[in-house]
């Protein structure tokens, strides 16, 4: 998967600059999968949790979280446990608002490097 906005990938979607959807309605498992291997991060059911819960928020709020709103949001729907930031960068690692974002087909959050 190629991060160029003008290049189509394996599934004939273009990205930005910064391998984000220029297209949200692109999106999908396989998408993902991609988009995360990209990333060398395999998807496992607790990445799963986490993108549907960031694609939930994104719904709810018509905007992509930034960590502080991502974790209060997990903390409210998965409990404490998986909203820790560290738990969230095993996952995510670097930024994981960010990297959870792209992954789940969303905008870039407004307030990540």
């Amino acid at each position: 998967m190629t991060s160029s906005p003008n290049n189509a990938t394996a599934f004939d979607i273009d990205l930005d600059k910064d391998g984000f959807l220029l297209n949200l309605s692109d999106w999908s498992p396989e998408v993902a999968e991609a988009l995360a291997e990209s990333d060398e991060i395999h998807l496992t059911e607790a990445h799963w949790e986490i993108l549907y819960a960031i694609r939930d928020f994104y719904e709810e709020f018509d905007l992509s979280p930034a960590m502080r709103p991502l974790s209060r949001y997990i903390k409210q729907k998965l409990g404490a446990e998986k909203a820790n930031s560290i738990y969230l960068m095993t996952l995510f690692p670097e930024s994981p608002a960010k990297r959870a974002a792209r992954i789940a087909g969303l905008p870039r959050p407004e307030n990540c490097l």
